[in-house]
């Protein structure tokens, strides 16, 4: 609980320098398990989940994709997990994540990040992190807050 707190408590004080890096300079991690199990059609890759652009605007994960998209960002993960995401990261080598996930994929992919630019070379810094956690979590057919994820995509 007190991680949780911390975590949430330093992604506030984030959203402010968030403002500061430019959109081209930051990535959107999402988790697959957004995504509707009855419903979606979109199709994984190694690269993570693509939606099909015949349906962009049909739930929430392709909501935020999108807007992400047309704000600019260098890049958007719809992962299945932290491995996916993390190998994302180093490929992108953002200067902003905006991430959401459930608090335990929160907290051990923020310190996976961190571990990664420790023991990288050619980090200058470590990415800001602002997250977004989930409010029903469970694997399947997770929910966020999707006017809040929008706030913090749009900052």
């Amino acid at each position: 609980m007190i991680i949780q707190s911390k975590l949430l408590e330093e992604s506030r004080e984030n959203e402010e320098k968030l403002k500061s890096i430019s959109p081209s300079k930051r990535v959107l991690l999402i988790p697959h398990c957004m995504r509707s199990s009855e419903k979606c059609t979109a199709k994984m890759t190694k690269a993570g989940l693509k939606c099909r652009d015949e349906c962009p605007d049909r739930c929430t994960v392709g909501r935020l994709r999108l807007l992400a998209e047309r704000s600019g960002y260098k890049g958007v993960c719809v992962a299945p997990g932290g491995s996916m995401a993390l190998k994302f990261i180093k490929e992108n080598r953002p200067e902003g994540i905006v991430a959401i996930a459930c608090m335990k994929e929160l907290e051990e992919g923020i310190c996976a990040i961190r571990e990664t630019v420790e023991a990288e070379r050619g980090y200058d810094d470590p990415p800001l992190i602002v997250v977004v956690p989930l409010l029903k979590d469970g694997c399947v057919d997770t929910e966020v807050d999707e006017e809040e994820a929008k706030r913090i995509i749009s900052l």
